[in-house]
This record gives C-alpha cells, structure tokens and sequence, in this order.
C-alpha cells in the first residue's frame, strides 16, 4: 500500500496508536477550521514545529543513544538563519531560502566538528561539550547585537503571499478566512510532514540499522566492522539539520527571533520530555507526545481555572487548582507518564497489543 510505503514499513503495532496518530494528524489538517481562533492555530503551529523538532532529537537520543544539550543551539541557528536573511535583504522568498541554506551549511559545519572531535570521549563528557558548546552559542547571539538583534531579538516580514494581510478567496470557506496566516499554517503543515516521513525512512533504512546496533551494543557493532565515530557523526549531522529546518519552520511563524526564543535551555528540557514521554527510539512517539505535551503547556491553565471555579471554597483543594500551579501539575503529569509508561506511550500501547495478540 502507498501509506505503508510512506511510512517505511514502520506501522504502529497497535490500534490504540494508529487511532492516536490518526487523531493527531487529522487534528493538525483540520485545526484552522475545527479550532477557530488565533491562539489554537498558533498552538497547532507549535505542535508542528515541535514534533520536527522531537523527532530530530529522537533521531540522536532514542537511536544512536546520544545524550546532547546542543540540540537547541542547531534549532536556534535555523531561526536565526531565516531572521537574519529577511531583515536584511526583505520579504522574499529568495530571503527565507538563501537563510535556510546558510543556517543548514552552518549547523553541518558545526554538527561534524562536534561529532569528529567529541564523539570518541565517553557519553557523559560529549553531554558536557555539547552543553558547554550550547551556553557560548547563545552568549554569543545574545552580545553580537548588530547581527541578531542582541537580547530584543529580530522583527522582520513574510512576503505577501504569507502576510497576515493577505486574502486567496474573496469569500470564506467554511467560515474562515483563507488568509496568509493560513496559507503559512499549511505551508508547515507540509514541512513538518515530509520531515517526519524523511526521519522515519532514515531510521528504518540500512544506516538505521546500525545507529540501533550501537545504540544497543557499540562494542559489537565495532567488532563486526563498523566505524563507529562515523556512523555516529553522520546521525548527528542529520539530527543537526532535521532540527536547524525546524528552527526556520518557527521563524517563518513568529516572524521574530530571539535568544529566548529558540536557544532557550527549557525547550531543550521540553524537548527531552517529549522523547521520553513519547518513547525512545519511537518516531511516533515524538508526534503523538508532542502534540500532547505543547496542549498541556497552552491549556492546562484554563482546566485549572475550570477545576478551581468547581471546588471554590474548599481552602487546601481550591489553591492547588489555581493556573499558577500550571508547573507543578504539569511536572505531576509527567512523573505519572514515566511511571505509568516506562517506556514511552508508544511503547506501552505496542507492548499492550503484543500480549493481547499472543
């Protein structure tokens, strides 16, 4: 079947998790008509951006079994590259592509760099390069203020076509606006998707393969013949640059970019989250965690308003259900996935489906 076929042979192995995935995609395809409103199709936006981005990291973390902090500093060179171009040349195409290029030819310097030299130390010293590595990158953003705006950041616009201005029908369709906002959301819609289905053939070819033997096992994969230093730079090459279009996918959003933006450490923590909720080593882990995870961050406020509108009154329940206790629900939430799911939703629903098989 062509859908098998996209997906590299890489089925779900369970209903439950089809079911997910078919929600969250039909979700995202239809958001801007089911789920009026700016901020719904902001948080879609969002959900895209980062299961590119989660994947990406899955691609290192959950395949090859590398532990690096400098994958945001790769995402905040792809914003930055897409920013940087636009503010200086204008709202073109030719802008965000010549950006794009230049922020992918940077993180592949990088990316090998990092990988030839510190990917022969132990895994613990590579975390603390990459860490160190991330934390200069963004000191350096943030004071080379001619280039990238310093703290503030960089405005800049779309073109036309992609303007929130801009109209493609005169009349609605189904109630809303075709607008460029629109037009924007499924222009990344169409990213994301050929991205996710480009890391899951990736992950299920020959190369992948071997990322697994190493991940599993790095003394056998290198007694068998392969060089281990290369295959894992290679992979975190590509996770480099899978991430880096993710970074431009956000920019093109935003039309702004800051240090706080997209080289923040905490979407370096959210990210991680969102691997090991989802499962490690599990593309569809990164959809279906992702999409969950950015929901729980936009609107876990307003059930909290809603649950403490309900208990009002009660003096120890009606504080902990206030919205700035947003965080620490959230945090609960998680240590109930990682208890509940030791390996990841996806790992859970597939182990479910495998006992109830056999």
């Amino acid at each position: 079947m062509l859908l098998t076929r996209l997906i590299s042979n890489d089925l779900p192995r369970s209903r439950w998790l089809a079911l997910l995935l078919v929600i969250v995609v039909l979700g995202l395809l239809f958001a801007p008509f089911v789920f009026p409103g700016s901020k719904s199709l902001n948080v879609a936006a969002k959900i895209l951006v980062f299961i590119v981005l989660a994947a990406s990291f899955d691609l290192l973390l959950g395949y090859t079994g590398i532990v690096s902090f400098a994958h945001t500093m790769f995402f905040g060179i792809g914003a930055y590259g897409v920013a940087i171009a636009s503010s200086r040349i204008g709202p073109s195409w030719e802008a965000i592509g010549l950006g794009s290029l230049a922020a992918l030819a940077i993180s592949l310097a990088i990316s090998l760099v990092i990988g030839l030299f510190s990917l022969r130390v132990k895994a613990i010293f590579f975390a603390m390069i990459t860490l160190a590595v991330a934390a200069a990158f963004q000191t350096l953003a943030s004071q080379l203020s001619d280039i990238t705006g310093g703290e503030d950041g960089l405005n800049f616009k779309m073109p036309e076509v992609l303007s929130p201005g801009y109209l493609l029908f005169d009349q609605p369709i189904l109630g809303v606006e075709f607008s460029g906002r629109l037009i924007t959301y499924y222009m990344l819609f169409v990213v994301a998707l050929v991205l996710v289905l480009l890391m899951v053939r990736i992950v299920n070819s020959p190369f992948g393969s071997v990322l697994k033997a190493l991940r599993d096992n790095d003394f056998r994969a290198e007694a068998i013949g392969y060089r281990t230093v290369v295959f894992r730079t290679a992979s975190n090459v590509f996770a480099a640059l899978f991430a880096t279009l993710a970074g431009a996918m956000l920019a093109i959003w935003l039309r702004y970019n800051g240090p706080d933006t997209s080289l923040s450490f905490e979407i370096m923590l959210d990210i991680l989250l969102i691997v090991v909720i989802g499962g490690m080593g599990t593309m569809w882990g990164a959809v279906v965690a992702g999409a969950a995870f950015v929901l729980a961050q936009n609107y876990l406020q307003d059930l909290l308003k809603l649950a403490g509108s309900v208990v009002e009154g009660l003096p120890v329940v009606s504080q902990l259900l206030t919205p700035e206790r947003w965080l620490l629900w959230l945090g609960v939430l998680f240590v109930v996935c990682v208890y509940y799911f030791p390996t990841g939703i996806v790992g859970k629903l597939r182990l479910r489906a495998l006992h109830g098989r056999s």
